[in-house]
């Protein structure tokens, strides 16, 4: 089971799903299970109450990559489940600098380049420091991290290898990729992240950080697009 919920003004898709995948939470359990949140990028009361409703809380708070429009409900979800434990909320070590007491100047200064400065004043809570820093093939909880920077620095895809899941944040979407234009973007390093996306299993399905699911097969035959 993989939950979804667009939040946001951007439209970032906020994934939601058991630890134990693939499957359902058991019927009939009334204590919540272990969960994953990825990129839960605004609108917490509504991720919140979706977790309630799935009796899940979440042991992982998974984040693609650091910019505001994947992280922005972080601190009310970490207040509504401190009672049960915090979760651990994981980046790649290359955009840790997006978390933590200093990272208003960073997201203010990237979204500053996008015209939308005022969307981070407008939803700003002192961020949570990350509490795990992911490297290129570390495994948090089901997944297998890959890094694919180029987006941003420490962009990352979270692989199921035997369900044959990618979750890709903003570096490959349907017809689409991520944009390198600000701060810490790069162009050339974001092709060699795509090709690298592009040689895995055709049969492997995409969910990516905006937009409508794609699969590795579908992006194929597209390949020279980008």
């Amino acid at each position: 089971m993989i939950d979804h919920i667009l939040v946001g003004a951007i439209a970032t898709n906020c994934w939601i799903l058991p630890v134990s995948v693939p499957g359902e939470p058991e019927l009939g359990k009334t204590e919540p299970q272990e969960g994953i949140v990825i990129d839960p990028g605004a609108d917490a009361p509504a991720i919140i109450a979706r977790l309630r409703r799935l009796h899940l809380r979440p042991r992982y708070i998974i984040l693609t990559h650091g910019h505001f429009d994947h992280i922005a409900a972080l601190p009310d979800l970490i207040q509504a489940f401190e009672e049960s434990g915090p979760p651990e909320i994981a980046i790649h070590r290359d955009d840790k600098n997006y978390l933590g007491p200093n990272a208003y100047e960073i997201h203010q200064q990237s979204f500053a380049v996008a015209g939308g400065a005022d969307y981070v004043d407008a939803l700003w809570q002192d961020l949570p420091a990350p509490t795990r820093l992911l490297s290129e093939g570390d495994t948090i909880g089901p997944f297998k991290v890959l890094h694919l920077p180029g987006h941003s620095p420490g962009s990352a895809g979270f692989l199921l290898e035997r369900e044959k899941i990618l979750f890709s944040g903003d570096t490959l979407f349907k017809a689409g990729i991520g944009r390198t234009d600000l701060p810490g973007g790069d162009w050339q390093v974001l092709q060699k992240s795509l090709d690298r996306l592009l040689a895995l299993d055709q049969a492997i399905t995409v969910y990516p950080g905006h937009g409508p699911l794609t699969s590795i097969g579908e992006e194929q035959a597209r390949e020279g697009w980008f």
